[in-house]
């Protein structure tokens, strides 16, 4: 009993890190950028009334520091999607690499974030329960339509077209092809579908228990 509420408190505080922890770190740094960049607000200042500006010493330019902020990611973004920025980017990631527990704050956070980013979840209609890779093992599914061309001709009319994602990054997996009857469909939406397996099932919503339960009967 004690051994179970243990393990309960554990999957709960993880499940809270997991989600918290990306939330947490772009506040941090956004908030950071914002101050930091306001309080060069009289520098801008100085720079525009050399250049002509009508504005008195000191004038604080107002959003300064979120403008700022969103110009600095823009550049980021786009240094990062040319080779030489794209050298420098995997420079710093040997960098953090060589650092324990930033590395693994780093990673996480990247590959959580890049999962979110690069998934299209409106392909995906619903989430399914299906017996993969053996029969007796079970895995999280999402429908992403029906069978056309030589695939349906191939097997039936009836037999729908089911991603099966990996963990903890839902962006590759497996395409399997199957009839309703070979699955069972969970009441969980795709987002929670995607946060359950992203988190190895510790962000484990209630209603995927339901299912399972009344599966089981």
């Amino acid at each position: 009993m004690l051994k179970n509420f243990n393990r309960r408190l554990r999957n709960i505080f993880l499940a809270g890190l997991l989600v918290a922890l990306p939330i947490s770190l772009t506040i941090f740094i956004l908030s950071f950028l914002f101050r930091s960049l306001d309080t060069l607000s009289p520098v801008f200042t100085h720079w525009l009334i050399l250049l002509g500006a009508p504005l008195p010493q000191g004038y604080q330019i107002p959003f300064l520091g979120v403008i700022m902020t969103f110009v600095i990611v823009f550049l980021v973004g786009a240094l990062t999607t040319n080779i030489f920025g794209k050298k420098l980017l995997h420079l710093w990631e040997e960098i953090i690499e060589k650092i324990p527990f930033v590395r693994r704050i780093y990673k996480g956070t990247k590959q959580v974030v890049s999962s979110f980013a690069t998934m299209d979840t409106k392909s995906f209609t619903k989430v399914i329960l299906i017996e993969f890779p053996r029969k007796g093992a079970h895995a999280i599914g999402f429908v992403t339509g029906k069978t056309s061309g030589e695939i349906k001709h191939l097997t039936s009319d009836n037999h729908l077209k089911i991603f099966v994602p990996t963990t903890p990054n839902p962006t590759s997996g497996f395409i399997i092809f199957a009839e309703p009857r070979e699955f069972i469909e969970l009441d969980m939406t795709i987002e929670e579908g995607i946060k359950f397996v992203i988190s190895g099932g510790i962000v484990s919503p209630e209603k995927i228990r339901k299912s399972i339960k009344d599966s089981s009967v």
